[in-house]
């Protein structure tokens, strides 16, 4: 299950706007970490990746985790790229469509909202959670029953 377009717009306005900010700093990292298939609008995903591949640290590639240049001007740079130039992020992209880059989410969008996304980032639907059990998970279990009797 991917972030709906109003939780990817407001992670969005997140990354761009407090990236200055040392508290919001590490989660906007670990944001950049994820996979774009968590974000589910195909123009919000775009500039996801775009973000994600512009704030790049440069480093070795094969030796270094990935890091990113968060705060200061390279990063405002990046952000003022996407807003002016929206054919950057992708061909078909719009000023509307990067129009919100940079603008504070508000005060509701705290630890609490940051912690919700990660889990509709990441979350499965309930119909894949409701899958019955295969034949070999049945007789795995069975096994362990049937151990833990004879204790």
């Amino acid at each position: 299950m991917a972030l709906d377009a109003e939780f990817g717009k407001h992670m969005l306005q997140l990354i761009t706007s407090r990236y200055d900010n040392r508290h919001w700093r590490k989660k906007i990292e670990k944001t950049l970490s994820l996979p774009q298939s968590g974000v589910g609008d195909e123009r919000q995903q775009q500039t996801f990746v775009y973000l994600k591949l512009n704030l790049k640290a440069y480093k070795s590639r094969r030796a270094d985790p990935d890091s990113w240049i968060l705060g200061g001007y390279a990063t405002k740079e990046v952000i003022d790229r996407a807003k002016f130039q929206p054919h950057l992020v992708g061909p078909e992209m719009t000023a509307e469509d990067v129009a919100f880059l940079g603008t504070d989410p508000g005060p509701e969008i705290d630890e609490a909202w940051w912690e919700e996304m990660l889990v509709q980032w990441f979350g499965a639907p309930e119909d894949e959670q409701a899958v019955e059990p295969t034949a070999a998970e049945t007789a795995s279990e069975a096994g362990t029953e049937s151990s833990s009797a004879r204790s």
